[in-house]
């Protein structure tokens, strides 16, 4: 084990630092209170590397280790969980091409990602199938060389400024699991159109949309893996992508300890400044000590990947403990700033709201812990 930075990792560490404390955080609470789409900051990370982290060099993107992109991710969403959010659905979208796609694909589909600051959507989660994958409605009939699409994806990042699609549908729905099947759209072709916008209550910076899909044709080429295979490459693609998000927690709860620590000096009460009560200094030790363990826990989550080792358990580790760690600690963090904390002139009452989504997104915590379970079943 080694627990040094590299010198590259600590300048990648330090460029995403810079980027989220000057670029990122003096527009994070105007962003917040329209729920506008950042695209000028998302263009500057664009021009700095600090998007399409995983796309590989040879495809025209950074081609970073898992462990190189989490540095990076726990730095952008201390800047803001939105723009973080923003920037690596890019990367969750293109990860089963990555993944599963053939020599051709990748290039055809994700070189030109390098090129000019271009956004790709996600699309697996429906209406009436958000954990339950395998109970998803959309549909996708075969045509000579074509298939056609039909049904929505819903909460789908990005979706209203995206350019590329990575979208699951079924080829048969007696088949459940079996039957799904993966497939890149391209640009928005006839029949592909979006829906509500989600007016949501944290990380409201980032785009989410409802997608409709009606008669939409997509070649055969662009199918990612077989028929029926669509399923287990989902499922990778979240294994490669839970450290990520794990990381976004870690980011926003240590937001949230460094402004506690920042109040608790200047705050006064009883004679003195609060951090000198013990009670407050057991809330901001515990922030602590929960924030390192689900640091280097999801350390280890990237680390498995890049050592080409299983990591389906750890990273719902990872995903689980460092998701509800981060609602605490910005929970506390409310309490250590007392009513100032419930107020939108202080910065933690946003942080709480960001935190609560990593509870949600690409796994519930409670689905968390159900393959948790089953991997130990095993």
């Amino acid at each position: 084990m080694d627990f040094q930075l590299t010198d590259s990792q600590r300048a990648l560490q330090e460029t995403a630092r810079k980027y989220a404390r000057e670029v990122v955080r003096p527009k994070s609470a105007h962003y917040d209170e329209t729920a506008e789409f950042p695209k000028d900051l998302i263009a500057i990370a664009h021009e700095l590397g600090l998007i399409n982290m995983a796309i590989p060099q040879e495809c025209g993107g950074l081609g970073l280790s898992h462990l190189d992109q989490v540095i990076a991710c726990e730095e952008l969403s201390w800047g803001d969980a939105s723009v973080a959010t923003t920037i690596v659905a890019n990367d969750l979208a293109n990860l089963p091409i990555i993944l599963a796609g053939t020599p051709e694909q990748k290039q055809r589909l994700l070189g030109h990602f390098g090129e000019r600051l271009k956004f790709a959507s996600f699309c697996l989660t429906e209406p009436g199938a958000g954990s339950d994958v395998a109970g998803m409605s959309t549909t996708a009939r075969r045509e000579g060389d074509h298939y056609v699409l039909n049904g929505s994806k819903c909460f789908i990042t990005n979706g209203g400024y995206a350019e590329q699609f990575t979208v699951f549908a079924t080829v048969d729905k007696a088949k459940k699991h079996k039957g799904v099947t993966c497939f890149v759209v391209e640009g928005r072709p006839q029949g592909l159109s979006v829906g509500k916008k989600e007016n949501k209550m944290g990380q409201r910076a980032s785009n989410t949309v409802t997608l409709n899909f009606d008669e939409v044709r997509v070649p055969v080429a662009n199918r990612i893996g077989e028929e029926g295979q669509g399923f287990a490459i989902a499922m990778e693609t979240l294994d490669n992508s839970r450290p990520l998000t794990a990381m976004f927690s870690v980011g926003i709860a240590r937001a949230a300890l460094e402004h506690s620590l920042e109040y608790s000096a200047q705050r006064q009460t009883f004679g003195k400044a609060i951090r000198e009560h013990q009670g407050v200094q057991f809330l901001l030790a515990d922030m602590a000590m929960s924030i390192q363990a689900a640091r280097l826990l999801t350390y280890q989550s990237a680390w498995l990947l890049d050592e080409g080792q299983k990591n389906t358990l750890v990273s719902s580790y990872a995903k689980c403990f460092a998701a509800d760690m981060a609602m605490k600690v910005t929970t506390d963090a409310v309490q250590v700033y007392g009513g100032y904390g419930y107020m939108k002139d202080y910065p933690v009452e946003k942080l709480m709201r960001d935190a609560k989504l990593i509870q949600i997104y690409e796994g519930t915590s409670q689905v968390q812990r159900m393959v948790i379970a089953k991997e130990l079943f095993r």
